[in-house]
């Protein structure tokens, strides 16, 4: 499997190890890596040969959150432009979230914006005790909109209102606290406690196991079509606001926007 922002392997049990491969923009989200975890999703992820699906990012960072050079492309877009890259946004968290593979999330150095949303949809969360996590999309004049859903469904909504609309960043126990991971481990356990999440997996039912999961997610919060087409709506809104024009701009000249401190 090929992959333009991935690094895809899978080995003889059928576990695959994904990894985000874009570290030189910290594994943020473009339209590219969009395209790719949704094709993934929809490929892999429903394969009856895959046990598990561990995703991960290669360098210093898990996922820094969206790409601002393709959110700046939005901004500058016309609305439905705009709408069909929020669609893909969405429907890229609704196929991880939706696919029936066992998806553990390996979060290291930093999970920020869409980076929290991925560790959202993994089914399991492992993170390294030096992680830094936060929503930082309201510091651009943002909001976490397609995120939204599985946040949410993670936490709750009294842990997200204590940290989804400040843009504080908050570190790994605080995020085992709010539900937003699993377990934390130091760094150099991070792997064996991967290791120990996937061995379950390779003793039972695949299509048993897709079938609890999806049963899981049926007896949970609501994540239809009506949800996510209002998400979809509310972050196209926003990209057409001025306060997301200043905020991204400011961000990628390196000057404060003018509501920092």
């Amino acid at each position: 499997m090929n992959f333009e922002t991935l690094n895809v392997t899978v080995d003889g049990r059928g576990v695959a190890d994904v990894r985000l491969n874009a570290p030189k923009t910290r594994n943020a989200l473009s339209g590219q890596m969009i395209s790719d975890l949704t094709e993934l999703a929809n490929g892999l992820g429903h394969s009856p040969e895959t046990r598990a699906i561990v995703l991960s990012g290669e360098g210093k960072v898990f996922c820094a959150g969206g790409d601002l050079t393709w959110m700046k492309a939005q901004i500058e877009a016309d609305r439905p432009t705009r709408m069909r890259e929020a669609r893909k946004l969405a429907e890229m968290f609704q196929a991880l979230n939706e696919m029936p593979t066992p998806l553990i999330g390996r979060v290291h150095g930093g999970a920020f914006g869409g980076g929290v949303g991925l560790a959202c949809v993994c089914d399991v969360t492992l993170a390294a005790d030096d992680t830094k996590f936060g929503f930082t999309e309201t510091r651009l004049g943002l909001i976490p909109a397609t995120i939204g859903p599985y946040v949410l469904a993670r936490m709750g909504e009294a842990n997200a209102r204590q940290v989804f609309m400040s843009s504080r960043v908050f570190d790994a126990q605080s995020a085992l606290r709010l539900g937003i991971v699993s377990h934390v481990v130091a760094a150099d356990q991070l792997d064996a406690a991967i290791a120990a999440e996937i061995d379950p997996y390779l003793t039972v039912a695949p299509k048993a196991v897709g079938e609890a999961k999806a049963l899981a997610r049926a007896l949970g919060p609501r994540i239809d079509d009506q949800i996510i087409d209002d998400t979809i709506r509310r972050l196209a809104d926003t990209w057409e606001g001025e306060e997301a024009a200043h905020g991204i701009q400011a961000f990628l000249s390196k000057t404060k926007a003018r509501w920092a401190d």
